[in-house]
This record gives structure tokens, C-alpha cells and sequence, in this order.
């Protein structure tokens, strides 16, 4: 896991999102398009810097959080500005699009 790519848990995902823009990966360790998805969010946090926080929650862990957001496939990957959910993607996304998606909150 990159070093600027966080984990997020139930018990402190809401303030993990609180503040800025953060984008959420929902993963799980068995699932193989997750996986080809950590190095894209490892190069999606070198790229935003401080502009994005980018994290990742295990669902298996941590049953609530996905179940609060109705997340019935993953890779799910959640933007939020300011604690507010404002973009939900599934599947596999290129660093680009990923980019594309967090600058339109920035």
C-alpha cells in the first residue's frame, strides 16, 4: 500500500471525511479488480498531493460504513467533499478518470 493512501474504519470514517475532498476505495482483499486498483490509488495520492485525500476501507472488516452506503459491488469508490457523499464510481478506473472525478470538488 502507498504511503499516502490511508485506511479508513467504522469507527473513525466519519472523521477521516470530514473535511476536503476524500475519495474512498471499498475493497476487499479477495477481490481481483481491487487489487489492480491499489496502484492506481497509490499513483492517484502521489499525484493530488494535499489537494485529495485518497483512502481505502476493507469491507470485510468493516460491515457498517458499506452498508450505510448501500455498496453491493466493489471496487465502489465514494468521493466526498466535506463529510457530503457527491460521487459514487464502481469498477475498475484509470488514474486519469479518477483525476477528472476529484478535480470537479476541488
Amino acid at each position: 500500500m502507498a504511503a499516502n493512501v490511508f485506511i479508513t474504519s467504522d469507527a473513525n470514517f466519519e472523521d477521516n471525511i470530514s473535511t476536503g475532498v476524500v475519495l474512498v476505495d471499498f475493497w476487499a482483499e479477495w477481490c481481483g479488480p481491487c487489487q489492480v486498483m491499489i496502484p492506481r490509488l497509490g499513483e492517484l495520492a502521489e499525484k493530488m498531493g494535499t489537494t485529495a485525500k485518497i483512502m481505502k476501507m476493507n469491507v470485510d472488516e468493516n460491515p457498517q460504513t458499506p452498508q450505510k452506503f448501500r455498496i453491493m459491488s466493489i471496487p465502489t469508490m465514494i468521493v466526498f467533499k466535506d463529510g457530503k457523499s457527491v460521487e459514487q464510481l464502481v469498477g475498475v478506473k484509470s488514474v486519469a478518470d479518477l483525476e477528472v472525478t476529484l478535480q470537479k470538488y476541488l
